[in-house]
């Protein structure tokens, strides 16, 4: 291993790394947000709604990352007099707006969709408890159905967390210096491939820190619902 390949370009590849951890955290946020209203939809008995959210997770989940980044960021620019007049140029013209919006399109697809199998798993009796209760439906949503269905998730999300991490890779083609952005910066320059072992060695450590903080915080909100013997 090239110790001086690293000192020289790892304080650029850690800045990289920040940037990757910043896009996916925000990324992740805003898909969160935008879950829970297409997960009710996609469940709602209204066959509008239903037949829209559908073909939402269709289009983000069977198609590319990159096509859907370069449709936006690319595309766009096709579209610029009207974006100027509507005054929304300034937003699509950033690579990181276009970035973390796509992504928190994407990965909000991702995570309805393991918000609707939590919820779907939840037991009718929950819903038959509450209602008994006298409780409200939103009530009943909130404060029964959803927490359950959030915990019983929780793996789920995990993965997708990973998925992100990997997959964030991709924003460095739309000039974001990213971890991969340094990564392929710095190549560039010493046209050493070893700088990508360094790259992959880091999303590696950090893929494992997500898996084991996400295994110890699994493992402590379903500790009711394993045996003795495994807790």
């Amino acid at each position: 291993m090239d110790i001086d390949l690293l000192i020289k370009y790892g304080p650029k590849m850690f800045d990289g790394l920040m940037v990757t951890l910043q896009l996916v955290g925000i990324s992740l946020l805003l898909g969160g947000m935008l879950s829970l209203p297409i997960a009710t939809m996609r469940l709602s008995s209204n066959k509008f709604l239903s037949g829209l959210s559908y073909a939402y997770v269709y289009f983000f989940r069977g198609s590319p990352l990159l096509a859907q980044l370069f449709l936006v960021y690319y595309g766009s620019g096709q579209l610029r007099p009207f974006l100027q007049d509507v005054g929304l140029w300034v937003f699509f013209r950033d690579a990181w707006y276009c970035t973390i919006l796509v992504f928190s399109l994407n990965t909000a697809a991702y995570q309805a969709e393991i918000l609707r199998g939590g919820i779907q798993g939840v037991s009718i009796g929950q819903r038959e408890a509450a209602k008994a209760m006298g409780l409200g439906p939103l009530v009943t949503f909130f404060k029964v159905i959803l927490p359950q269905a959030m915990v019983s998730s929780l793996r789920p999300y995990g993965n997708e967390v990973i998925l992100m991490i990997k997959g964030s890779a991709i924003a460095s083609v739309v000039t974001i210096f990213d971890l991969m952005g340094a990564t392929k910066l710095a190549f560039s320059r010493t046209f050493d491939f070893e700088i990508y072992f360094f790259a992959a060695l880091i999303y590696l450590a950090v893929v494992e820190i997500i898996r084991f903080t996400w295994d110890k915080m699994d493992r402590h909100l379903t500790k009711h619902l394993r045996p003795l013997s495994d807790q």
